[in-house]
């Protein structure tokens, strides 16, 4: 069974901890999704191997651990089921929505604005070569647009869900072997799900990335009884501060960059497989893997982190990460329309802060009216 360590954290109260990292996930997804912006030179992908993208997926598998896993502590459950592809239905629909949506704001750019050099990016050229493969693959996932492409792999890890959680009550640590070895052979053997009328897989793909999914909901099945997953020991402290800093270093400093990089090819040339030695997202390599991996657990271990979620200040991120699913949509299709924007207009200091700030302001009004109307029902 998970380990039997206090949290700190009362069973059934909100852990504002998840609330402030998805809100800040978010944002950094925004602002990475607007390419050549001068302010996606401070997210978090510029100091590590991971990005934003492998901590909402982290945190979402946190969530639908302590959202879900109550109806299954019998065995399973029709209507604990239910709720969750009831959940992922609900992902479908977001994402045929933005999908529709992207493809008139790139189609505006390219028809309106004289964006044309929006036509070659995106997976859009596809849309307008191929029209007929493109419908027919789109209700079927596979086909993706470039940016609004990570909905599809999450409603595949809530399909699976509530297996998951069933067995996160009763064999959690077999599990997450269970979900390792998937993760290993399909880096091995290049298993992903089909992407069409390209041609290769997705780019998020959901059989690699189950591993981040698997984890968060094993953290949060843990959270849900006031336990941890994984105990806090300070052997792991340093071990995962260790690799935090030398992820820093590689990434900001050259000569340890090149270290790295140097090192990584000589393993791969004395046969250690791709899998270990490369930063390929679609298959979550081990660097990457590792290095969300050790953010999560150096960063909870830590009381002083659940202080500083807690001050007043980060509100506003706890705001738009209790609204992840709306503002991630919303976000997306900003993103694009900024995309468009820069590709109409002569690139400047002050359009990027415009598009990055204004599209920021934007979603943090939606989210502000979304909870008053939640709270006024």
């Amino acid at each position: 069974m998970p380990n039997k360590r206090s949290t700190g954290v009362k069973t059934g109260t909100r852990d504002l901890r998840l609330d402030v990292f998805r809100g800040l996930c978010l944002v950094m997804i925004y602002i990475n999704h607007i390419p050549g912006n001068l302010f996606e030179n401070y997210t978090s992908r510029n100091f590590g191997f991971s990005d934003s993208a492998e901590g909402f997926v982290f945190m979402s598998g946190v969530a639908a651990g302590l959202a879900y896993v109550t109806p299954f502590r019998h065995g399973f459950s029709w209507q604990g089921i239910g709720r969750v592809w009831r959940r992922a239905w609900t992902l479908y629909l977001v994402h045929a929505m933005t999908t529709l949506a992207a493809l008139g704001i790139l189609s505006y750019g390219a028809l309106y604005l004289g964006a044309g050099s929006i036509m070659t990016r995106n997976n859009f050229g596809e849309f307008l070569t191929q029209p007929l493969a493109v419908h027919a693959a789109m209700p079927l996932l596979f086909y993706q647009l470039g940016y609004v492409n990570i909905l599809p792999m999450y409603m595949v890890m809530l399909l699976l869900a509530p297996f998951m959680l069933w067995a996160a009550l009763r064999r959690p640590y077999l599990l997450w072997g269970v979900s390792a070895a998937i993760w290993l052979g399909a880096g091995l053997w290049h298993w992903n799900l089909p992407n069409r009328p390209l041609g290769g897989g997705w780019f998020f793909n959901p059989i690699s990335w189950q591993f981040i999914f698997c984890t968060g909901l094993l953290t949060g099945v843990a959270l849900k009884d006031g336990k941890r997953f994984l105990p806090v020991a300070l052997s792991m402290q340093i071990l995962t501060g260790c690799l935090l800093l030398l992820a820093a270093f590689a990434t900001q400093i050259t000569a340890v960059s090149l270290a790295v990089g140097h090192s990584l090819w000589m393993l791969q040339e004395m046969g250690l497989p791709y899998i270990f030695t490369t930063f390929d997202k679609t298959f979550e390599t081990a660097p990457r893997l590792f290095h969300i991996f050790a953010l999560a657990y150096f960063l909870s271990t830590f009381a002083t982190v659940r202080r500083i979620v807690s001050h007043r200040s980060m509100a506003p991120l706890a705001l738009l990460g209790r609204n992840s699913l709306p503002i991630f949509a919303a976000g997306s299709l900003l993103a694009l329309a900024s995309q468009v924007t820069k590709a109409a207009l002569p690139a400047t200091f002050a359009l990027d802060a415009l598009l990055v700030f204004g599209g920021l302001g934007a979603q943090l009004l939606f989210a502000y009216a979304l909870e008053k109307g939640r709270l006024s029902r």
